[in-house]
């Protein structure tokens, strides 16, 4: 009996579609791991209780908002009331990694986003991918390799599904969330990441993407 329900399991299982392929497993999207009403309903607790900050960034002469709300836990140390240690089982089941941290973002409309960039290498650990689930509504991402013919690909980031980017992907690809003039509902995007030890003394851990 266990043998057919795996069975069963694995044909209705979401098909995953490689975007991007690399010797690290490359960049994968799997729609649908999360059914609709649980995403939904881990969308409405995180909006309303994570502990969500507004940041602000230098930008050449003046200071200005991050277009998003940000807020990051570490995965030893997982609040009771928030579905993270959920999402955290959702990821490990397609892209298992010895995560460390949890990165969130919050698009709030369509004037949120995040411009093309690659992860800082010296913030997630060698080997291991980023990997995130996207909830709330669908949102364009953008992925365009960073040299040769610079080939762009679009995917609609489905609320429900994950994403997992190779490490080795970070220094041939960029990706983005670009703004949309359509009329969007909020996203939250939940990141996991393993972050290398903090050198000795310095007590932090290395910066904060987001995607």
């Amino acid at each position: 009996m266990h043998a057919l329900s795996s069975m069963i399991d694995d044909l209705f299982a979401p098909a995953m579609v490689q975007l991007v392929d690399d010797a690290e497993g490359g960049i994968r999207y799997w729609p649908g791991v999360i059914d609709p009403v649980t995403a939904r309903r881990w969308f409405d607790v995180l909006h309303a209780h994570a502990a969500w900050t507004h940041l602000q960034r230098p930008m050449y002469d003046r200071i200005v908002d991050v277009p998003r709300l940000l807020a990051n836990y570490a995965v030893d140390a997982l609040p009771n009331d928030l579905p993270l240690a959920h999402l955290l089982a959702c990821v490990q089941a397609k892209a298992p990694a010895p995560y460390s941290r949890i990165g969130m973002n919050l698009y709030r409309d369509g004037n949120d986003s995040v411009a093309m960039h690659g992860d800082k290498l010296h913030t997630v650990a060698a080997g291991h991918p980023i990997t995130l689930v996207s909830l709330g509504a669908p949102r364009r991402m953008l992925i365009r390799a960073t040299s040769g013919a610079r080939d762009t690909v679009a995917v609609d980031l489905a609320p429900g599904s994950v994403l997992s980017m190779s490490h080795a992907s970070q220094t041939t690809h960029e990706h983005g969330i670009p703004k949309t003039q359509r009329s969007q509902g909020a996203r939250i995007s939940v990141v996991f990441r393993v972050r290398p030890a903090s050198p000795v003394g310095t007590g932090g851990i290395a910066g904060v993407g987001a995607t």
